[in-house]
């Protein structure tokens, strides 16, 4: 029997990452197993080489993802070229709903026996509940990352898989003593500043997180801002950085796990890194911005849970502060930031209620690409031998 050939689809970092991690899994579970794909920096690591370039995919927002439909469109048929020429069995397309959803569709045209699996589906659960029955026409299987996501796919009969939260199963214990002693701040309150990883955040979110941090370290000498860059936009905030004139520190993601733990506080840009922060059991408060239309069109008609972080989501109260869109403002990030930074019972609050969550989001159960490569060889045993590669 000829090696199965499977065809991973990634088109923003997060999905870039748990890419890499499921090529990982699936090589450890099969070493013969032949893959090909579609992603960025991580996947490539792993030996999975892209000849469509995911630049530019990362957007979020309605008005946002039209100006970038085009690209969108291209690289959605790029890709769907890609699989063509690889015969893929099966296609795994990692979040990213727009960019995936299209290049579902272009598989499915040029390779309509190939298996396409969704690995962590649209948040059904916060907006647009009726993109479950998108997903169950496009796509022959889903893997999700929470157990209350499944109701929504009832009554489509496509298959669901949970596999658990990606952020929460790869978590690392950082070492925030040896951070704060290599960068010679043993002395000194963290703050962490975590920007985002998209453009747009860069434009909307990080000048709300700067000048909040400003305003901390202007009634307070002992603090020290460590911002946190993710590789898609680490030269965009070094250009700002230079204009910071608090004091501060710049690191990338070989830092990261340890400068979570190092932290005092944390102004993060909302997402998956407030996950990661979590695990930390450092305190945090969070901002998002879209823009104007975007955002009055989801926040009024489209956005159906209370909250937008997980955490929150998972517990159902508010633990995490969020400001979003006109109420991102610096003093009310500042103030409740400093609350978590001076007011010791506030803080044990929130660390108690972080450790709730993550225990609700599956802290403990195997990593969510260990459980995606046991579904995906599931299905690929359960299929005709070979109907797309022989």
């Amino acid at each position: 029997m000829k090696p199965w050939r499977v065809f991973i689809v990634a088109g923003e970092p997060s999905g870039d990452e748990l890419g890499a991690e499921l090529v990982q899994a699936l090589r450890a579970r099969h070493p013969d197993i032949i893959l090909a794909g579609v992603g960025g920096e991580k996947l490539a690591a792993v030996g999975i080489q892209s000849h469509v370039s995911i630049d530019g995919l990362s957007v979020l927002g309605l008005t946002e993802g039209l100006a970038a439909l085009k690209t969108v469109n291209e690289r959605a048929q790029a890709t769907g070229e890609a699989a063509a020429g690889f015969k893929p069995d099966a296609v795994v397309l990692i979040d990213s709903w727009g960019f995936t959803l299209r290049a579902a569709k272009a598989i499915r045209a040029r390779v309509p026996q190939a298996k396409l699996i969704k690995m962590i589906g649209p948040q059904v659960f916060a907006t647009r509940p009726g993109r479950a029955r998108t997903v169950a026409q496009v796509y022959d299987a889903l893997f999700c990352i929470h157990d209350f996501e499944v109701p929504y796919y009832d009554g489509t009969g496509l298959p669901v898989t949970v596999i658990g939260n990606p952020a929460v199963a790869r978590a690392q214990i950082g070492d925030g003593q040896g951070f704060r002693a290599r960068q010679g701040l043993t002395d000194k309150k963290l703050v962490l500043l975590l920007p985002g990883s998209r453009r747009g955040e860069i434009e909307r979110v990080a000048p709300s997180l700067e000048e909040a941090a400003a305003l901390l370290c202007a009634r307070d000498p002992s603090l020290h801002v460590v911002a946190v860059l993710a590789p898609s936009v680490a030269e965009p905030m070094r250009a700002r950085a230079a204009t910071w004139s608090f004091p501060h520190i710049l690191v990338g993601e070989a830092d990261k796990v340890d400068a979570f733990a190092a932290g005092d506080v944390a102004l993060a840009c909302s997402g998956t890194v407030t996950t990661e922060v979590a695990l930390q059991g450092t305190p945090m408060v969070l901002g998002y911005r879209l823009g104007a239309l975007s955002g009055f069109i989801i926040l009024n008609f489209l956005l159906k849970s209370r909250f937008i972080c997980l955490l929150n989501i998972a517990l159902d109260r508010m633990a995490v502060p969020e400001f979003l869109q006109d109420n991102l403002r610096p003093e009310a990030l500042a103030k409740a930031a400093g609350r978590l930074l001076y007011e010791p019972d506030a803080a044990a609050d929130q660390k108690a209620a972080l450790a709730e969550a993550l225990n609700k989001m599956g802290r403990h159960d195997p990593p969510a690409a260990e459980r995606a490569a046991e579904a995906v060889l599931k299905l690929l045993e359960s299929a005709p031998d070979h109907m797309v590669s022989s």
